[in-house]
Formats: C-alpha cells, sequence, structure tokens
C-alpha cells in the first residue's frame, strides 16, 4: 500500500473504545499504534484494533472526514463499522501484520497477567 490519505478507525474491542485517526501512511501509523512506540491515547486504553478505514486522494478530504467522523454521534460511528465489518474484526490482519492480543478486559480472571 502506497502512501495515500486516509482516515482510519481503531478500536480496543468490540463495542469498545474507539479512536479515530488521519495519516498518509496507514501502515506506519498502524505500526505505531500496535507496537505503543508512540505514548497517547491508544496505548493507555489498548485502542489496536483497525475497525475501518477509507482512502482519499488529497489530505485535504481525508482531514474533512476525520473531523465530521469526530462530530459524530457514537452510535452512528458503530453503524458505520458495522456496515463494513459486523463482527468487529481487526482489518490490519489482512494488510500484513500480526493479530492483536486479546484486550484485557475480555480475559478471564484465571488468564490476565
Amino acid at each position: 500500500m502506497s502512501r495515500e490519505p486516509c482516515v482510519y478507525i481503531l478500536a480496543s474491542r468490540r463495542h469498545g473504545t474507539i479512536y479515530i485517526g488521519v495519516t498518509s501512511d496507514l501502515m506506519g501509523r498502524l505500526h505505531r499504534h500496535r507496537t505503543g512506540s508512540t505514548p497517547g491515547f491508544t496505548s493507555q486504553y489498548v485502542v489496536h484494533r483497525l475497525v475501518h478505514f477509507e482512502m482519499f486522494g488529497d489530505m485535504g478530504a481525508a482531514i474533512a472526514r476525520e473531523k465530521q467522523l469526530k462530530a459524530w454521534r457514537r452510535a452512528w460511528k458503530v453503524a458505520l463499522i458495522e456496515e463494513g465489518n459486523p463482527f468487529w474484526e481487526d482489518r490490519a490482519v489482512e494488510l500484513g501484520f500480526d493479530p492483536v492480543k486479546p484486550h484485557p478486559s475480555t480475559l478471564k480472571p484465571s488468564s490476565r497477567t
């Protein structure tokens, strides 16, 4: 995947915490989110699962879409995700990334570390 403007939605788990971002390098940005190399919201709340992304021809359009999505109600964001990804599967795996570890809140107490 070449460098193209992109809006993406990450989630911690199905119906979990959502993060919306924009980038011109989706692969590089996903790598930084998933490795935690950039401290911040996604690292703190374990938001690493790519559940939706949209490619754009120019960064201005991508930024406008990001702002639009961020202003939406949560229910609308969930509907957008589930329209193309009903089970909130990690689309980054389709791009060549290893699957993310399960979110700590989904683990049984005996399997938490």
